[in-house]
């Protein structure tokens, strides 16, 4: 039950100084006010404290009570995540419209999970009275399709299960099992509250060796991200990071999506909102919403909801990791989250660093990152969370604050580029800029999955970019026609590289996504085109002579006509591409 802890004292926009604090801890979810608007204590001294508040702050006033709950800000963990729309603190924002209409109420309060849903539990294969630990599994209910929830012992728990009810359908507040600890028995439902700013705990993080596949060439086969890894995609407005983040929600191969839309424009976030429960699943064949938790928290809602946010998203999907899903975290955009940051810093009147930025900024962005991992969770099972965050640097600039700290902390840099986005070519990320420090730890995934040539023939791609960019220099300075055709042969290369391979059509049937077989063998055949049509122009043939070819608009086409399940026909476009230059080189041999 909610008590009186102290007064407000002083308000200034979300942060509000309170006197007269007596029993009350750090951290502590409190509600001001007698609307009790949902705040968080961030600071104590003495009797004094700070309060941070996820509502408008309107019409609060000096000596309005502030009551505490004894518990921090928490998140319920059970059935029925899958598929919601929340806010940043975890309000379902469906059932808020119903209750309240278009406009949030200040102070409304909605259980984040239906308590009024029944869910079929069938109990696990236990002999009781059993010893059971933080992480066990009672259960399971089947939430979606794809979802097989497990309903979980919450960690820091150890006991005696000597009650497990009888499969049946139960609600989120009805007993499923009693537990003898040595607190006395405690009941356990299907759902359990979690701090938001404090990590699950794990049994034993593991190695990344797996990659996460996305369907997109330019990551998967240039700068691969392994399960359990972390990104940041930087880009200036309109360099396609949304999208970016959009097309690899859909089509990785991670089995739970957290999307967290973190002070986005309000017009981006409608769009999501409205496009992800029409978008298809390509495994299921049935909307993406059965395995996706939208988190929607819009630049126009209340700042600190947006600081918290990314912690709302982050330990919903540690609770699937746990359950040992693969989940992968969007974060769009972790700019804005810091923007929030700055703001709060601010009206605590607390020492600004570099660009106005809180000087524990690198240490927030450090705590996020670190919760991703691949890891055995304390069940026994293995589960991986992959976070993907955007940065929106003012300009586009990638030398400011956010950027440069977030490079510090994960090992994939999916730089987006404004000269690509202009030209249309998307996704707009940077072969020069981007880089990915997973390539040793999956390459022999790759090697096995795709042949032992993949590493070796990412490197001779990577290295020809790097001669084109060389070159092109040289032809700004002079013309292509003061370059030998054996120079020219790297550029015409690159560019069929670029735009054959690199660039993907979201809208095309078949080029929206790319399977690891497809991505390789259409390297293999650009690779086997340079290596051919380099040996034939020492041959004597011309550059022009090459260009002619019929099977050379076969290979830009390739990505457009080559379905993923009929890889077949690319070998066939291979053995073309041998006998073509093979005439060629027997014809001035001649």
């Amino acid at each position: 039950m909610d008590r009186i802890i102290g007064g407000v004292k002083r308000v200034n926009g979300p942060v509000i100084e309170a006197s007269g604090i007596k029993d009350a801890m750090m951290l502590e979810l409190v509600r001001v006010g007698d609307i009790r608007i949902i705040g968080e204590i961030i600071k104590l001294e003495g009797s004094q404290a700070i309060i941070q508040v996820y509502e408008d702050t309107t019409g609060l006033k000096p000596g309005d009570p502030i009551y505490g709950t004894g518990m921090p800000l928490s998140v319920e963990l059970g059935p029925g995540l899958i598929g919601t729309i929340y806010d940043g603190i975890q309000r379902p924002l469906t059932k808020i419209f119903e209750k309240t209409g278009e406009f949030i109420d200040r102070g409304v309060i909605v259980p984040s999970l239906q308590r009024d849903k029944a869910w079929h539990f069938v109990p696990g294969a236990l002999t009781l009275p059993a010893q059971l630990s933080g992480g066990a599994v009672l259960g399971t209910v089947q939430e979606t399709e794809r979802i097989l929830h497990k309903i979980l012992v919450p960690p820091g728990m150890a006991g005696s299960l000597v009650s497990l009810a009888a499969e049946g359908d139960y609600t989120l507040d009805k007993p499923v099992a009693v537990m003898e600890t040595a607190e006395g028995k405690i009941e356990l439902t299907l759902m359990h509250p979690w701090p938001i700013r404090k990590p699950r705990p794990v049994k034993e993080r593991l190695p990344l060796t797996i990659p996460l596949i996305t369907g997109q060439r330019v990551i998967d086969t240039l700068f691969p991200v392994a399960k359990g890894g972390t990104v940041a995609i930087p880009g200036g407005f309109g360099t396609g990071k949304t999208m970016t983040q959009h097309a690899i929600a859909k089509w990785c191969d991670a089995e739970v999506i957290v999307y967290i839309g973190c002070g986005e424009r309000g017009n981006e976030m409608t769009d999501v909102l409205t496009e992800f429960p029409k978008l298809i699943d390509p495994k299921t064949g049935r909307s993406l919403m059965e395995r996706t938790i939208l988190i929607a928290n819009t630049s126009n809602m209340p700042v600190s909801a947006r600081e918290a946010s990314i912690y709302t998203g982050v330990t919903l999907a540690e609770y699937f990791r746990d359950q040992g899903y693969h989940v992968a975290v969007m974060a769009d955009s972790t700019s804005r989250w810091a923007e929030a940051l700055r703001e709060l810093s601010g009206r605590m009147e607390e020492m600004p660093a570099e660009e106005g930025f809180p000087a524990y900024l690198p240490t927030r962005i450090a705590e996020f990152y670190e919760r991703a991992g691949f890891m055995q969770t304390l069940g026994g099972a293995e589960g991986s969370v992959s976070i993907i965050g955007a940065v929106s640097p003012p300009g586009g600039d990638f030398s400011e604050p956010v950027t440069q700290h977030t490079k510090r902390f994960v090992r994939c840099f999916w730089g987006l580029d404004r000269q690509l986005a202009n030209a249309r070519h998307y996704p707009a990320i940077s072969w020069l800029e981007s880089y990915s420090e997973y390539l040793e730890d999956i390459t022999p995934w790759w090697d096995q999955h795709a042949g032992a040539t993949w590493a070796l023939d990412r490197r001779e791609i990577m290295e020809l970019l790097q001669k084109e960019v060389r070159l092109q220099q040289v032809v700004k300075l002079v013309g292509p026609d003061a370059l030998p055709d054996s120079q020219r042969f790297i550029i015409e290369v690159c560019s069929l590289f670029k735009n054959a391979f690199l660039q993907q059509n979201a809208f095309d049937d078949i080029d929206r996504y790319s399977s690891v077989e497809k991505q390789v063998k259409m390297l293999n055949i650009i690779l086997t085109f340079w290596r051919r049509g380099s040996g034939a122009i020492k041959a004597g043939v011309t550059l022009v002579n090459i260009r002619k070819m019929k099977v050379y608009q076969d290979i830009i086409k390739m990505k457009f006509t080559v379905a993923n399940e009929d890889t077949a026909q690319l070998d066939k476009l291979t053995l073309k591409l041998e006998r073509s230059i093979d005439q060629l080189e027997t014809m001035y041999a001649g």
